[in-house]
């Protein structure tokens, strides 16, 4: 399902209520808000009453215009959102998200080239959220290719793999 927010460039709250059970469809648009817009500050409280205990979350966004309805369901932006990883990660996986991340930057600098030009902070959490551990995992991978993976794949699943397993020994 997708949805088109006119430009607005303001500041906007948005906010959730998430029974303690789960409501998938409630989450599903908290993931949503959070993917496609700059967040600005996440608060999020859990209130206890008993079997009807729930999240209150309120989410301060900048309200820019985006169009979430792509061929890849992936959304469009103006210019680059940020991502929380800290907030769409669960610990475990922000954990080794960082550490992906701290292997990234030593690599960077070892080889004098941007962070970016090694793996995107969404490339790094899809290896992590997808439990990579082949190369043609990492393949698997938007915008990773054969000479990314030749170059830094082997780094990157020795940490994963070191979290997570056994490297796989099929390609």
């Amino acid at each position: 399902m997708g949805l088109n927010f006119n430009p607005v460039n303001s500041m906007a709250l948005r906010f959730f209520h998430i029974p303690s059970h789960g409501d998938a469809g409630t989450e599903a648009a908290l993931n949503q808000v959070l993917s496609a817009f700059r967040i600005i500050k996440v608060d999020r409280n859990f209130v206890t009453n008993g079997d009807e205990s729930y999240w209150a979350i309120c989410v301060d966004y900048l309200n820019t215009s985006v169009d979430t309805q792509t061929s890849n369901s992936q959304p469009r932006y103006p210019g680059k959102a940020k991502v929380d990883y800290r907030l769409t990660l669960s610990e475990s996986d922000f954990s080794l998200f960082a550490k992906l991340r701290d292997l990234r930057k030593e690599i960077a600098s070892r080889d004098a080239v941007p962070v970016y030009a090694i793996f995107t902070n969404e490339q790094l959490a899809q290896m992590v959220i997808q439990k990579a551990k082949t190369r043609s995992g990492l393949e698997n991978i938007s915008g990773v290719g054969d000479a990314r993976v030749a170059k830094y794949g082997d780094a990157m699943l020795e940490l994963l793999c070191k979290h997570g397993g056994e490297i796989e020994t099929n390609r």
